[in-house]
């Protein structure tokens, strides 16, 4: 993976999911709401999985990707909760993973960024912040 946990904003594309500013441009909007999705909204609704060791998160997502990624990155809340209660080391885990709706501004750097650039219903790629390694699966986001 490498230092792909670089909090710039130009969100290159270390994140298979967070493909920066430019992808909500792209008509990436299956659910009806094509434009306005991500990078812009006020909150985000997610799931995640946090390791201490690279390792552990990588073995988490490439059951991740055995079971549901490589069929179209759509990976049930359900089956992701059960990674999570698995592999995370984070409280949430007990909660599979499940951190609610947060605001912009209140997780730090590449988590955020991840975070708010992540489609609805797909899972990121593992990447690395100040707190171990993460996959994070969005579930929603409003204004």
């Amino acid at each position: 993976m490498g230092k792909d946990s670089k909090p710039s904003s130009k969100g290159k594309g270390k994140q298979a999911a967070a493909g920066g500013e430019d992808s909500a441009s792209k008509g990436k909007g299956k659910g009806g709401k094509s434009g306005d999705g991500l990078g812009t909204c006020t909150y985000v609704k997610a799931r995640h999985v946090l390791c201490e060791k690279q390792g552990k998160i990588n073995e988490a997502y490439k059951k991740l990707q055995d079971g549901w990624l490589n069929n179209g990155d759509k990976v049930p809340p359900a089956e992701f909760a059960k990674i999570a209660a698995e592999y995370s080391e984070c409280p949430s885990g007990k909660k599979g993973g499940d951190l609610g709706w947060f605001p912009r501004g209140k997780m730090a750097g590449p988590f955020q960024e991840v975070a708010f650039n992540t489609p609805v219903g797909a899972t990121s790629a593992p990447f690395k912040s100040t707190h171990g390694y993460h996959i994070i699966l969005c579930e929603g986001r409003k204004n």
